[in-house]
């Protein structure tokens, strides 16, 4: 009867240990599919049941780390697979949208909209991301979350705006697009600087001109009897 137990439980153990080496193997396989575009081993591992939410060390969700990675063809397995959460956010809070968004990615920006992403949450935003970005559809990818009422002056950890971001690293294009949408100028960060320091910054001239003159535009004058 002890020897009966005492197999058993050798016979258990040793299933345990191949079960878990075999999620080892998935796993590995999952962020190396990721790493390498390779979207038909991730449709097999998707279609051997491998959750597609999977996050890896870095605390990167598998759609978020294929965006970032610019996996284009292993990110249009995980967006349609069952079960996928496509607002799920890396452990820095980065979702895929704001990846698509930096990056340029019209067309997953689109998809991703269209499911459901969200466009608003504390911290970081998708606008922020593409206001600092200077693509080809940089500027209308921005359209088109200010369509979906993307907070314009939404504030970073920091307090810096899509605005800010724009002045330093995106276009006179995207600067321009967000003043006309009712971007507030006159914000300041923790670090006390407005949009207007943050072109200085840059040395860029040509947006301190544009962005001084719509700061002085909504001075308000002060108060008189």
């Amino acid at each position: 009867m002890k020897r009966r137990t005492l197999l058993q439980s050798f016979s258990a153990c040793a299933l345990t240990g191949s079960v878990l080496v075999a999620r080892a193997d998935a796993f590995t396989d999952f962020q190396t599919a990721i790493t390498r575009d390779d979207f038909v081993r991730m449709r097999k591992l998707l279609q051997q049941g491998m959750d597609p939410n999977t996050v890896d060390e870095r605390g990167r969700p598998g759609l978020v780390k294929a965006m970032q990675l610019e996996s284009l063809r292993v990110a249009q397995e995980l967006i349609k697979a069952p079960g996928i959460r496509i607002n799920d956010a890396s452990a820095s809070g980065e979702t895929a949208l704001m990846h698509a968004c930096i990056k340029g990615h019209i067309d997953v920006v689109k998809q991703l909209l269209a499911l459901g992403a969200r466009i608003n949450h504390p911290g970081w935003t998708p606008l922020h991301y593409v206001a600092s970005s200077d693509t080809e559809h940089s500027v209308a990818i921005a359209q088109l979350l200010l369509d979906q009422h993307a907070y314009i002056d939404a504030e970073s950890p920091n307090k810096s705006t899509p605005l800010m971001l724009a002045a330093q690293y995106g276009s006179e294009k995207m600067v321009k697009l967000l003043l006309d949408a009712g971007a507030d100028v006159q914000l300041r960060n923790e670090l006390n600087l407005t949009a207007v320091d943050f072109a200085r910054r840059s040395e860029r001239e040509f947006l301190v001109k544009l962005l001084d003159t719509a700061y002085q535009a909504t001075r308000r004058s002060k108060a008189s009897w």
